[in-house]
């Protein structure tokens, strides 16, 4: 049988011609791509640069590299994404977990410190379900809902929380915005609804502009129309004492702060991420 590359060199030229596609990234979705295409661990194309790919493994790389190379996410080829240090299945049919949304998780636990107390949360458009899973971890007497409109996104959520062991506290509603389906009152709610204006869109990385959901990215005409639909929802669903914690866009906070105020609901916080961007919007009911 004739041996193909070895993993460096596989490694080399997939980062070359990553890179040429104009990946910033190159360097690190070659290696992961490479170790990937031979069923192994993120490291295994620096430990064992010498190791020759077989034929069916060479042709499995190429496969891959050409779906990087038209932008196509690395998580979408990969089938999977790190959110909270935790494992989640991504596709196509929900957005790719951000390290920008953790921000929602640390806010939470900054205001509710009691790990091993008991508290009814609810995600709406829950996608992944990365938001409420990554709670549910961390709250271990806790159980969640998840909302989504999309069959498809529940699907995955529900898989998630299969994968995570966290199936049994986390229920999943198709539900627009919870207009049917969703009763109970909720201690924490939080949510990442869509908020890029729609021309804004086409104008984004192509790994976001022509691969992911439409229906997860789209805030309408001024990334609002969402947040106008959530408003009345969230703040009849909001539990006496809970608070809700909202993602939002750069510069938007007090466009969405103004609009859940109409509703009742104050913000107590806005918390920025790690790149100095107000990122949750922390809300309260007015008494």
């Amino acid at each position: 049988m004739t041996s193909g590359p070895t993993l460096g060199a596989a490694y080399r030229d997939a980062s070359r011609r990553l890179a040429d596609a104009g990946i910033g990234s190159a360097r690190l979705d070659a290696r992961i791509m490479v170790s990937f295409a031979l069923g192994g661990p993120p490291t295994l194309a620096l430990t064992e640069p010498d190791r020759h790919l077989s034929g069916p493994e060479s042709a499995r790389l190429a496969d891959l590299l050409k779906r990087r190379e038209r932008r196509e996410p690395l998580a979408h080829i990969v089938e999977a994404k790190e959110f909270w240090s935790l494992p989640f299945r991504v596709g196509p049919d929900a957005l790719v977990p951000r390290p920008d949304s953790e921000t929602l998780i640390e806010a939470v636990l900054k205001y509710f410190p009691d790990r091993e107390k008991s508290y009814a949360i609810l995600d709406f458009g829950t996608g992944s379900g990365c938001l409420l899973l990554a709670l549910l971890s961390e709250y271990g007497a806790s159980r969640g809902t998840g909302v989504d409109i999309s069959d498809k996104a529940l699907s995955m959520a529900k898989e998630n929380a299969e994968s995570l062991s966290l199936a049994d506290r986390a229920s999943f509603v198709r539900s627009d915005w919870g207009d049917e389906n969703v009763e109970e009152h909720y201690d924490i709610i939080v949510s990442n609804p869509p908020y890029i204006p729609d021309a804004h869109i086409e104008g984004l990385a192509p790994e976001v502009a022509a691969f992911e959901p439409r229906l997860a990215l789209s805030g309408g005409a001024d990334g609002l129309v969402c947040y106008r639909a959530l408003a009345p929802r969230l703040s009849s669903r909001l539990a006496k004492g809970g608070l809700a914690f909202l993602e939002i866009g750069e510069g938007m906070a007090d466009d969405v702060s103004s609009l859940f105020r109409k509703h009742g609901l104050k913000t107590l916080e806005s918390i920025e991420d790690l790149s100095g961007i107000e990122r949750c919007l922390v809300l309260e009911r007015e008494e």
